[in-house]
């Protein structure tokens, strides 16, 4: 890995690590559905300059346009869905424990594929690696939560369903037009799903939120979202997209890390060890038979 690439990976494993504290931080003061359809509008509104300066981007736009249903149903389950999901689990569950259970979303890509009749075989190294995420994940409900956490615990699994059907629609129906058509349509069409949803449910705040809040959303909106945007490309080009997916293993150790040193999140023994068992078990299941193990095959998308 040359230093442009480790500078690279190092930068989108930031970025897409502290989401959750950022997203902690916002539901403070602001509702889950507002601080979506500021994150998503505020990342178009970076995203919106680079994509039109693309050729790629105004070349491909008639076909997205064309294939305007699978774009929809790609945006609900990537960023409609999770996002909402995500900020009301938030909650009630640590930043760091919803970090460890979206680390399992390459075990629940693996079984969409499968029941979609598109999963190589899976061998028993792939099995195993489905089954140590199925304990880490109970490991860490059973033995780390209360029962009144189970509630978001629901919402986390609408989350992590979502995160894994996204990546299978973009696959099969838009992975051959450019990413920034894709990923700048889709938080389009989330921020203007959103905004009915705002001014029909909770409204617009009647006052400006405090510096912190605002200073996280911005961060939340323009790092997290359209600055790791530009950093996955930019590492794909590095690394390629194979080599690329590494990123994945990386990001709930940053999460974790910022929830204890910024929230002082409790991080326990089960924690750690479901957070383990969940990381191996991504590793595993993701991992081709027959392929070296440092080529793991979780889709990459935008993410958290």
């Amino acid at each position: 890995m040359t230093r442009r690439a480790a500078l690279i990976f190092a930068a989108l494993g930031f970025a897409w690590g502290i989401p959750y504290l950022l997203i902690k931080v916002v539901g403070e003061e602001l509702p889950p559905s507002t601080m979506v359809l500021a994150r998503t509008a505020l990342a178009a509104l970076v995203l919106a300059p680079i994509a039109l300066s693309r050729r790629e981007f105004r070349a491909g736009l008639p076909t997205l346009l064309r294939r305007w249903p699978a774009l929809a149903a790609y945006t609900g389950f990537e960023i409609v869905g999770p996002w909402l999901f995500l900020a009301r689990a938030e909650h009630d569950l640590p930043s760091s424990t919803t970090a460890v259970l979206v680390s399992v979303v390459p075990v629940v890509g693996v079984l969409v594929a499968f029941a979609g009749g598109r999963a190589e075989r899976l061998g028993l190294t792939g099995w195993a690696g489905l089954g140590l995420g199925t304990l880490g994940v109970a490991t860490l409900v059973g033995f780390d939560l209360v029962p009144g956490q189970f509630g978001a615990v629901a919402e986390m699994l609408v989350v992590v369903v979502g995160y894994a059907v996204g990546p299978a629609v973009l696959a099969r129906h838009l992975s051959d037009l450019p990413g920034t058509s894709v990923v700048l349509a889709s938080l389009v069409l989330a921020a203007l799903t959103y905004v009915p949803v705002v001014l029909l449910g909770p409204g617009l705040p009647a006052e400006l939120p405090s510096g912190q809040v605002v200073a996280a959303l911005l961060t939340l909106a323009v790092v997290c979202t359209a600055g790791a945007f530009v950093l996955l490309f930019a590492l794909i080009g590095e690394l390629g997209p194979v080599r690329a997916t590494a990123i994945v293993y990386v990001n709930p150790v940053v999460a974790v890390i910022a929830g204890a040193v910024v929230l002082g999140e409790r991080i326990t023994v089960t924690t750690v060890l479901g957070f383990v068992l969940v990381l191996a078990g991504s590793f595993l299941a993701t991992r081709r038979p027959g392929k070296r193990a440092d080529h793991p095959a979780p889709a990459l998308t935008v993410r958290t």
